[in-house]
């Protein structure tokens, strides 16, 4: 099969609001320039400073009546999935229905499993189970539950989310094994650190796998993030982004930066979004890789001069 995919191109921001000032601001920059969607990620304990995802979106969905939201991704295996339904139902309450759910798996940081007490090894088994465990407790019926890791009779989780069986869930990964989930269980997919030929190949793993599983899809969303810089020349926004990802990863990324990410002048940057889209991306996510005093700038930067040049 083929995956459906959505007609048009939407463009989100991945971001992190560290405070009430930061929220407003990046709200109020985001619906200014015309951005579809603010993203944000998740981790216990990060190389750097990360704030909780569900918190940050809903103080930003307080501020915007037309953006929308999603996780980028939150790592559901270090959670247990009935209190999360909980959280992410109200959310998608709270935000009218403009809400994604972008999962992951993570594992780059075992240190946060050992914090939270969950084995790296069950994360992949974790996150197949936590997705059944959410579209149970979000149908508003009562359901009973009974897997590896969760059990449960007869709990009603009211109210439902404003979107019919709970937000669309996403999920991220790289590897075959969560490509194929993806496919069987997803409603979409998000990635990073994938060129626009790893992202085809992907598709391609993901339609075969819902094959399998017999699903019919009426339409299957597909994201990006990429990371980004524009400067006066590649060389630049390359010794830039390499830093910033550096620090950010905690290992030596100048390599990955240079195969992964969006670099150079505005063309440069357009034509990177455009190998995406022609791959079957969707929502492109911009992820701006600059000093933190000029990502706002990056971000009005690409949409006066990128976006004219997207096709």
């Amino acid at each position: 099969m083929n995956l459906p995919l959505a007609p048009d191109t939407k463009f989100g921001w991945m971001t992190s609001m560290d405070s009430l000032d930061a929220v407003r601001t990046t709200t109020a920059l985001a619906d200014r320039v015309g951005l579809d969607s603010l993203w944000v990620g998740d981790h216990i304990a990060f190389a750097v400073p990360i704030m909780d995802p569900l918190l940050q979106l809903a103080q930003a969905a307080a501020l915007s009546d037309r953006l929308h939201f999603g996780t980028s991704v939150y790592l559901l295996p270090l959670r247990h999935p009935t209190p999360v339904a909980k959280q992410v139902g109200t959310l998608d309450r709270l935000c009218d229905g403009r809400l994604t759910f972008g999962v992951g798996i993570g594992g780059e940081f075992p240190n946060e499993f050992a914090a939270c007490g969950v084995p790296v090894r069950e994360r992949g088994a974790r996150l197949s189970e936590g997705m059944d465990v959410l579209r149970a407790l979000w149908s508003g019926d009562k359901v009973s539950h009974h897997g590896k890791f969760f059990s449960f009779e007869d709990v009603l989780m009211r109210p439902k989310p404003v979107q019919v069986g709970g937000p669309p869930i996403w999920c991220g990964g790289r590897s075959e094994a969560a490509l194929k989930r993806a496919g069987r269980k997803a409603d979409g997919y998000i990635s990073y650190v994938v060129t626009p030929d790893m992202y085809r190949q992907a598709l391609a793993t993901m339609a075969s796998a819902a094959d399998e599983a017999g699903r019919e899809i009426k339409q299957f969303g597909t994201a990006h993030l990429l990371f980004f810089r524009i400067d006066d020349s590649f060389e630049k926004s390359w010794d830039v982004a390499t830093e910033h990802l550096s620090e950010r990863y905690a290992s030596d990324f100048r390599g990955p930066a240079k195969k992964y990410c969006a670099l150079g002048k505005p063309e440069d940057v357009a034509a990177r979004i455009n190998e995406f889209v022609e791959a079957g991306v969707r929502h492109i996510i911009i992820d701006s890789v600059s000093p933190l005093q000029e990502r706002h700038a990056q971000v009005e930067r690409f949409a006066q001069e990128v976006r004219p040049l997207l096709r």
